[in-house]
């Protein structure tokens, strides 16, 4: 069977169709642009937090101590998922950051794909849930049974949903081997 020939008009117009698709993704660019403005919002309420902390370390009891401590672990925690979405996201759906070499570049940033970025923000939010989870058993006086079974559950659910994103990882990097 012989390869039908495209016309200069045909290439013309698929060409630019191509380039509009391609170039579409740099409509995530303000998305990528306001994670960091939200970055930057995590930063001051880290601030803050950490003032109230230096403040009142003299008049609060212990456990409030560990309560904040264990906030602004939690706020680390969920810049450091920013920043993995932010440059993750970036490198592998808009443009390459061109760090090769860089001393600073991030060592995941060199193989970062769409199924490595989500097992990494899985990994995260169930850090993330577990510092909400150690809070609230902290607090546990203060809550229902109700609550902290609640909170349970959504944790487990987490932890079950981050297990199956990577078990899924692994079967595709498997069947690509092959």
């Amino acid at each position: 069977m012989a390869a039908q020939k495209i016309t200069p008009t045909e290439y013309k117009q698929s060409n630019i169709m191509t380039n509009i698709l391609f170039g579409s993704r740099w409509l995530q660019l303000p998305l990528y642009l306001g994670l960091i403005v939200a970055q930057a919002v995590y930063v001051f309420f880290f601030g803050v937090e950490l003032v109230h902390l230096v403040s009142t370390a003299n008049s609060i009891k212990e456990a409030d101590i560990m309560l904040i401590v264990l906030g602004l672990i939690d706020v680390v925690m969920i810049s450091n998922l920013l920043i993995m979405v932010i440059v993750g996201g970036y490198e592998t759906f808009v443009s390459r950051l061109n760090l090769e070499g860089h001393p600073d570049e991030p060592d995941w940033l060199s193989h970062v794909n769409a199924n490595l970025l989500k097992v990494k923000l899985a990994t995260a939010i169930i850090g993330i849930s577990s510092i909400h989870l150690l809070k609230t058993f902290i607090n546990a006086e203060n809550l229902s049974d109700k609550v902290l079974i609640a909170q349970t559950i959504i944790h487990m659910t987490f932890v079950f949903s981050a297990v199956a994103i990577a078990y899924i990882d692994k079967l595709m990097r498997t069947e690509e081997k092959h």
